[in-house]
């Protein structure tokens, strides 16, 4: 007999694979009985949706808040003619009021057909009508800085041909697709046959026929490791569905976006890995969910994507696991909407998506949390609390998710072979502690026009100069991809292994190939973490006796938002945490927290240095600032050297001296390293073996 586990795994599997035509759609959903509403729900479903307003204190209070919104709305004036797009918005410095104004109708008119379905009030259906009409009546759907001008020049991510020239069709155009699509199946009786028209014009003239069948020319519709792709396609995929009324042949789009999604989340990693980061597999999951829904309801559950093997095993692993790994593009706070964690951990009775909702998302504010209500799924909290993501070389190591005292450090190695949201960072981590990043990642620069051309590898954020990596007479990390160059496979590196356990978190990464190999020629990055505040760092390094080795640190910031362009960071701090240099080690420091930086080399010695790298974004209210860092510099005695850092807690100057005079770095044998230190908390000692491939942590706690 087959176990529901084995039968779930099959269907899991097979949905993964499964690509589907219209003809497959035609046999399983019955247009000629459709009736509006039915994209989110149908007109037998309301009654459980309005009991649910009535008797849920969250649902309630977003509808009131729905309700006040409403009544503004309902006397907001619609702008003829509407504001102008700023032709370069990405540099100006003046408010874009075409965007402002565009998203405020948008969102209003989703309000507003809502507040008609839940009430009954035509005023609502009227006005959402008014709204939708003057977001048809928008010349263009496509965001300024997507324009062939500005966009053309970009690199282009993995899987996607040099020579795209078509960009009638973006994610921005998705949002506005989605919005009037909604609209159009929540205020489907009153619309008149001219209004009804004037929608299906908007549709189908500013997204359906620019795409349909010419997916080939748009860069994001093989771009599926790019949330782009995602965003786009359930854009057009909820559009084509709510006029299968009228044209049933949109079935063909309807198919088109489940095989796009299907082989965009075929990239999500097994574990959950999402390359990009965790902010943009949000992004695209927010978007995309809708349509996974719609998709399931209209095929009575055969098509259902929720099912598909990556989503279904671990939905939102990345964003829990992944708090505090700011890299690339995206963040590491809190993030994903609630309503779309709920769905997740609804349908895939994901018990760690849960606990996610239940301890790190807030209350609900959008009308989806009415319609996908806060998870009944229990929550369980992982008995591991640190992660690792083989698939794209990420991990966290942590004691706890909730204990401020205790350090969480993310590091990554991976692959250089993203141009799109990728940052030359292979070997980074940052670390935290009280929730505030004593050693930081730069996040994303506030996007300019040229941050997603070659110009990328030239900014801080971008470059491994503003990264906490190891430089060898200043050479620097290369990108897999430059604009019409071919692509060069396996630049940058893997963690080669990773070790948790309630006392100690061991990771080892080999970043040498990030790098062109003519000063660096070989790199391994030791991290331990003994849980659950003290952190040690040993880097093997291996150059050309005489080299300049450089060991970078970014001191962080009290929050994680960067100061704002033209602003000049104070000396000696970084906006929250103070760095000074003393004898032998830098003392960070943030509220009443401390903790003591200590550089050392095996048989040699490293001069601390403080650094400065040059910030000018190209917009037209920048000004020059300057990102600070620390840097343990040292000359290679010999073709290898061991440069090892030490992170430790610290109650005052007196410790963190005490801590820098007895640290010691030693070979005790020739084919072992041992790490030591002694201080006021005790005496830690770390002890590695030198491999084949070199030095491995051998006394793991």
């Amino acid at each position: 007999m087959i176990t529901s586990a084995f039968a779930l795994a099959i269907i899991l599997s097979s949905t993964m694979n499964a690509q589907i035509a219209k003809e497959d759609l035609a046999r399983v959903i019955n247009i000629e009985k459709l009736q509006h509403p039915y994209l989110y729900f149908t007109e037998a479903e309301k009654p459980a949706i309005l009991a649910r307003i009535k008797n849920d204190p969250e649902s309630r209070d977003i509808m009131a808040g729905l309700l006040a919104e409403g009544h503004r709305l309902l006397y907001v004036p619609v702008k003829n003619p509407p504001p102008q797009q700023i032709e370069h918005q990405r540099f100006s410095a003046a408010v874009d009021e075409a965007s402002a104004y565009a998203s405020e109708i948008s969102e209003g008119a989703v309000k507003l057909a809502f507040l008609y379905q839940m009430t009954g009030d035509a005023r609502y259906a009227r006005k959402a009508v008014e709204f939708s009409t003057a977001i048809c009546d928008l010349v263009e759907w496509v965001g300024q800085a997507h324009k062939f001008d500005i966009i053309y020049p970009r690199v282009w991510p993995w899987n996607v041909p040099d020579d795209r020239v078509v960009f009638s069709y973006d994610i921005f155009a998705a949002d506005k697709a989605i919005a009037v699509s909604t609209v159009y199946d929540w205020v489907y009786p009153v619309l008149t046959k001219i209004e009804k028209d004037k929608l299906r014009n908007g549709l189908l003239e500013k997204a359906i026929t620019r795409v349909r069948g010419n997916y080939e020319f748009f860069w994001w519709a093989s771009a599926y490791r790019c949330n782009w792709s995602a965003i786009c396609f359930s854009g057009l995929g909820i559009a084509a569905a709510t006029l299968l009324k009228e044209h049933p042949q949109l079935l063909d789009v309807m198919a088109e976006t489940h095989n796009r999604l299907n082989l965009t989340f075929g990239q999500i990693g097994d574990d959950g890995g999402w390359q990009e980061g965790r902010g943009y597999y949000g992004y695209m999951m927010r978007v995309s969910v809708q349509y996974m829904e719609i998709l399931k309801r209209l095929s009575g559950g055969k098509y259902n994507l929720f099912r598909q093997a990556k989503v279904h095993s671990h939905p939102v692993d990345f964003l829990l696991y992944g708090l505090s790994a700011n890299f690339e593009d995206s963040e590491g706070g809190v993030s994903g909407a609630t309503h779309i964690v709920n769905k997740l951990a609804d349908e895939t009775k994901n018990s760690t998506a849960a606990f996610y909702r239940e301890k790190f998302l807030g209350q609900g504010t959008t009308l989806f949390d009415i319609l996908w209500p806060r998870t009944t799924v229990q929550p369980v909290e992982p008995a591991l609390k640190s992660g690792f993501f083989g698939s794209i070389n990420w991990a966290i190591l942590r004691s706890d998710f909730f204990d401020p005292s205790s350090v969480t450090v993310a590091c990554k190695a991976g692959y250089n072979d993203d141009p799109h949201h990728g940052h030359l960072d292979c070997g980074q981590f940052n670390l935290t502690w009280y929730g505030v990043p004593f050693i930081r990642d730069l996040g994303r620069m506030r996007y300019d026009e040229l941050y997603f051309n070659e110009d990328r590898w030239s900014y801080p954020y971008g470059s491994s100069e503003g990264h906490n990596l190891i430089f060898v007479n200043g050479e620097r990390q290369i990108p897999a991809k430059l604009k019409d160059q071919p692509w060069k496979e396996g630049v940058g590196g893997r963690i080669l292994d990773f070790q948790t356990s309630t006392r100690q978190d061991y990771v080892l990464m080999d970043p040498t190939h990030a790098y062109p190999g003519k000063e660096l020629k070989k790199w391994r990055r030791s991290i331990v973490l003994d849980k659950p505040a003290t952190t040690i760092i040993l880097d093997e390094v291996s150059s050309i006796p005489g080299a300049s080795i450089e060991a970078r640190f970014f001191p962080g910031y009290a929050s994680t938002a960067a100061p704002r362009p033209g602003r000049e960071q104070r000396t000696g701090s970084t906006g929250g945490v103070e760095s000074k240099i003393y004898s032998g080690y830098v003392m960070l420091s943030a509220d009443r927290h401390r903790l003591a930086l200590i550089p050392l080399v095996l048989d040699n010695s490293a001069a601390i240095a403080e650094g400065k790298l040059p910030d000018v974004p190209v917009t037209e209210d920048s000004r020059l600032s300057w990102i600070r860092y620390l840097a343990a510099v040292t000359t290679a005695r010999s073709t290898t050297t061991l440069i090892v850092t030490l992170l430790l807690p610290v109650s005052d100057e007196k410790d963190a001296e005490a801590s820098a005079r007895n640290a010691k770095v030693e070979e005790t044998s020739p084919n072992q390293v041992e790490i030591s230190v002694e201080n006021a908390s005790g005496k830690h000692k770390w002890l590695f073996e030198r491999e084949k491939d070199g030095l491995v942590l051998k006394n793991q706690r």
